[in-house]
C-alpha cells in the first residue's frame, strides 16, 4: 500500500524542503552502508498480494471501505480502488516448513477475508488482471479515500500537464486508449515478494532478480486480457508502465525494469531516486533524519520491477530489502507459494554458483527477456547464460527448476518440501498451463463472455488446486 501521508496539496516550499531531506537522507544511508550499520543478520522473506472484490457475477465490487472495517486485521490493507485490497503475511526466516507456514498464513486469512466479502455480497479473487473490469470502473469515483491515493493523482497528471495519460498495447489484438486519471493502475494486481538480506549481498540479489524476472515473469503470468482485448500473457506490464508515465526517458520512468545493473553498491538505486526523479509526494514529516522517512516514502513512489527498500528490523536496526514484483496476483494460494519458492530457490543457487552473472547475461539480453516472457509466456525465447539461446520452457525444465529445487536445498529446506513447492512449478511449465494460458483456452472454447470466465475460474480457484490441473 505504501506510506499514508496527511494531505495531498503542496506548495513550491513543500518541494524543496522534501528535495532537501531526500538528499540528507540519503546521505546518511550512504554512510550507515560505509560503516556497517545495516542489519547484517540471516536473510528473512515475506510477501504481499493484491487481490480483487468481485460481485456474484464478477464484476467488479466496489465494497473495501466497509469489508476492511468488517476484517479490522493489520495485515489487510486498502489498495488504490475500491474494488481492491492487499494481503501481507508475516516474515520469515529460511528453514525447513517455512513454506508451508507461509501457505498456511496465506490461506487462513483468505478464508478469513472471503467470509467477510461474502457478508458485503462479494468474493475474493485473485488474478494479475480481472477480465471484467472498464475503463468506466477506472474512475476517481472508485478511488481509495486515502490521500496519498488523491495526491499521487494531482501529481502524476501535473507532471503531465494535465495532460490524459495514453494506452497503447500491441499483441494478438491492439488496444488504444486515453485515460484521465491514475485509476488504470487499479487494473494490476500483484504478488510481492521481499528478501530482507546483507547490503554486502544485495548487489548480485538484485542482479540476479533482475535476470531471474524473464523465467517468473513467464512460468507466473494470469494477465492476458484488458477491456476485451486479447493482449500479452502478463498484460499487467504494459499497463502498470503506461499508467503512471510522466517521461518517455528510460531515465525518467517511474515504473521501470531498469537502465542497468548495480555496479559496486544498492545505494546506487537511491542515488537514481535522488538525482533522476522529480517528486510526486512531498509530504514532510517530523520525523528525525534517522528514520530515513522521505527517503522511503520517495523511493515508494518509484515502482521498479526489482525494488530495494528500507526497512527497520525487530532488532530496532536499518535492514536493505530486494522487493521482486513482476509475478501477478493468483491463479490459488498454492501457485503464488510456489512462485516464491521458485524465486527464493533460484535466486539463491545462482548467488552461490553463478561467477561472473553480469558478463554471461549482459542487461540488454536480461531487459528483452523480460518483456519477451511478459508477451508471450511460455512461447518467449530467451538468452541466457553465455549467448545460450532457446525457449523459456527448455530453460526452466531443463536447468532452472533443478536449480531452484537445489537452491532450497541449500537453505535448509527438506527435500520433500523443496519437492512439494517446486513440483507446482515443474507441472504448470510442462502442462504449459499459466493462468494466462488457462484463460485464454477457456476464452477459444466458450467465447468472449468474461464474466462467466470469471465466475469459472473463481470456481477452479475455490476448490484450493493449482492452476496446472484447472480443467476448461
Amino acid at each position: 500500500m505504501g506510506q499514508e501521508i496527511s494531505h495531498s496539496s503542496f506548495s513550491e516550499e513543500d518541494f524543496k524542503r522534501f528535495r532537501d531531506r531526500v538528499v540528507a537522507e540519503t546521505a546518511l544511508l550512504e554512510q550507515w552502508m560505509a560503516d556497517g550499520v545495516l542489519d547484517q543478520g540471516e536473510p528473512m522473506a515475506g510477501s504481499e498480494i493484491e487481490a480483487w472484490l468481485v460481485t456474484d457475477r464478477g464484476l467488479p465490487a466496489a465494497v473495501n471501505q466497509a469489508f476492511l472495517q468488517r476484517m479490522n486485521d493489520p495485515m489487510v490493507v486498502p489498495e488504490l480502488s475500491t474494488f481492491n485490497v492487499e494481503l501481507n503475511t508475516s516474515p520469515l526466516h529460511f528453514s525447513d516448513g517455512m513454506f508451508d507456514n507461509m501457505h498456511a498464513e496465506l490461506a487462513e486469512l483468505w478464508r478469513r477475508c472471503e467470509v467477510v466479502a461474502n457478508s458485503e455480497a462479494a468474493h475474493m479473487l485473485m488474478i494479475g488482471i480481472l477480465p471484467t473490469v472498464q475503463q468506466s470502473d477506472l474512475c476517481l469515483g472508485n478511488i481509495s479515500g486515502m490521500q496519498r491515493y488523491q495526491a499521487l493523482n494531482e501529481q502524476v497528471l501535473r507532471m503531465r500537464d494535465g495532460q490524459p495519460l495514453m494506452l497503447d498495447i500491441r499483441a494478438l489484438e491492439h488496444l488504444v486508449a486515453e485515460h484521465d486519471d491514475v485509476m488504470l493502475e487499479a487494473a494490476t494486481t500483484s504478488f510481492q515478494i521481499h528478501l530482507k538480506i546483507d547490503p554486502a549481498r544485495a548487489i548480485r540479489a538484485y542482479n540476479i532478480s533482475k535476470m531471474i524476472s524473464a523465467p517468473m515473469v513467464a512460468l507466473s503470468a494470469n494477465s492476458p486480457f484488458l477491456f476485451g482485448h486479447e493482449l500479452w500473457d502478463e498484460t499487467r506490464i504494459p499497463l502498470f508502465e503506461q499508467s503512471v508515465a510522466v517521461g518517455a526517458s528510460d531515465y525518467s520512468k517511474r515504473v521501470t525494469f531498469g537502465v542497468r545493473y548495480v555496479k559496486h553498491s544498492i545505494m546506487e538505486c537511491f542515488e537514481a531516486n535522488r538525482d533522476r526523479y522529480p517528486v510526486l509526494l512531498p509530504q514532510l514529516m517530523d520525523e528525525p533524519v534517522e528514520s530515513l522517512a522521505h527517503l522511503r516514502l520517495h523511493n515508494g513512489t518509484i515502482w521498479r520491477w526489482n525494488r530495494p527498500l528500507v526497512g527497520v528490523s525487530e532488532n530496532g536496526r536499518p535492514h536493505i530489502r530486494i522487493e521482486h514484483r513482476v509475478a501477478p496476483s493468483g491463479p490459488s494460494t498454492l501457485d503464488v507459494i510456489a512462485n516464491a519458492a521458485f524465486y527464493f530457490g533460484l535466486l539463491h543457487e545462482l548467488m552461490a554458483t553463478v561467477d561472473n552473472a553480469e558478463e554471461r547475461l549482459p542487461f540488454f539480453d536480461a531487459k528483452e527477456n523480460f518483456y519477451s516472457s511478459a508477451c508471450l509466456g511460455l512461447d518467449a525465447r530467451v538468452v541466457w547464460f553465455d549467448g545460450q539461446e532457446g525457449s523459456i520452457t527448455d530453460l526452466c525444465l531443463q536447468k532452472l527448476i533443478p536449480q531452484a529445487r537445489k537452491g532450497l536445498l541449500r537453505l535448509g529446506i527438506s527435500a520433500q518440501e523443496a519437492n512439494r513447492w517446486i513440483d507446482i512449478i515443474e507441472a504448470r511449465v510442462a502442462n504449459h498451463q499459466t493462468g494466462a494460458r488457462w484463460q485464454r483456452r477457456w476464452i477459444e472454447e466458450n467465447g468472449k463472455d468474461f464474466p462467466a470466465m470469471v465466475r469459472a475460474y473463481r470456481e477452479q480457484q475455490d476448490s484450493g488446486k493449482p492452476v496446472h490441473t484447472w480443467k476448461v
